[in-house]
């Protein structure tokens, strides 16, 4: 079965990004590396140098429960941190229904939280520029319905702001749990990273590509330009487009469970 992230109207896609700005413009509840407390609330913030943990909470509404974030260590490029979570349909929600995206952001989310300069985003895709992103991760046996994936975000211009709309984004989904699957519909697959992986595409107001890999895994070390070239080959991207934002983390559908990052990393360039 199929979990597809919900279609927003343009009123409540302006509502989240509004919300998700204002969040961050007022610096909620900011943490430096190396604390130890939980962050709990609707967007809390862990900043870990050039990125922030975000307790993204976006799909609170469609679920009961919570979710926190913390922070772990920083140490150069390399970041840990954790996440752990509680989600049950509201009367609202259903299976389908993405509950929460807590995640590292570097870049782009809605605006700019950490000052750009800092985080070497935008690059055109044109340009060919690496991104070398690692990660490494632990689940528990039962995670519930979720999946742990990269989030590429990506405009037409390379001064995207938190009132400008993406253009495109791309999932690459590395470990699947309980069922989940990505919206749209499955329009090939490429061998990438030593991997195969099954493309998807759908739309909610911006196009959405989905890598989703056959095998689930634990650990990744990928060149995220790769994908996008991916899409630039089968003529679903342009490379006259930018990578605003990069963002890596679980999406909850419903369960308990934790997902806790060891070592995580995006060198760019």
């Amino acid at each position: 079965m199929q979990h597809r992230r919900p279609r927003l109207s343009k009123k409540a896609k302006a509502l989240t990004a509004a919300a998700v700005a204002l969040a961050a413009a007022a610096g909620i509840t900011v943490a430096q590396a190396g604390e130890s407390s939980k962050r709990c609330t609707a967007f809390d913030t862990v900043t870990l140098g050039k990125y922030y943990v975000n307790n993204n909470l976006w799909g609170q509404d469609k679920g009961t429960g919570s979710q926190c974030v913390w922070d772990n260590s920083a140490s150069g490029d390399t970041v840990s941190w954790g996440t752990g979570y509680t989600w049950a349909n509201s009367a609202r929600g259903t299976d389908s229904d993405v509950k929460s995206y807590a995640s590292t952001v570097l870049g782009w989310h809605w605006g700019w939280k950490v000052d750009r300069a800092r985080t070497g985003l935008p690059v055109r895709v044109g340009d060919r520029t690496p991104v070398k992103a690692t990660w490494e991760f632990s689940l528990p046996s039962d995670p519930g319905t979720m999946n742990v994936a990269y989030d590429l975000w990506l405009h037409s211009k390379s001064t995207a702001d938190w009132q400008d709309q993406p253009t495109d984004e791309v999932m690459i989904w590395l470990n699947r749990q309980g069922g989940a699957g990505p919206l749209g519909t499955r329009y090939g697959s490429v061998s990438l990273g030593g991997a195969m992986w099954d493309i998807y595409q759908g739309d909610i107001g911006w196009k959405v590509y989905s890598f989703v890999r056959r095998a689930n895994t634990t650990r990744a070390a990928l060149d995220l330009d790769d994908f996008t070239q991916a899409l630039v080959r089968r003529k679903l991207l342009t490379n006259d487009k930018y990578v605003s934002g990069i963002e890596s983390g679980t999406e909850v559908f419903k369960g308990t469970g934790r997902l806790d990052t060891t070592s995580y990393a995006v060198r760019i360039g």
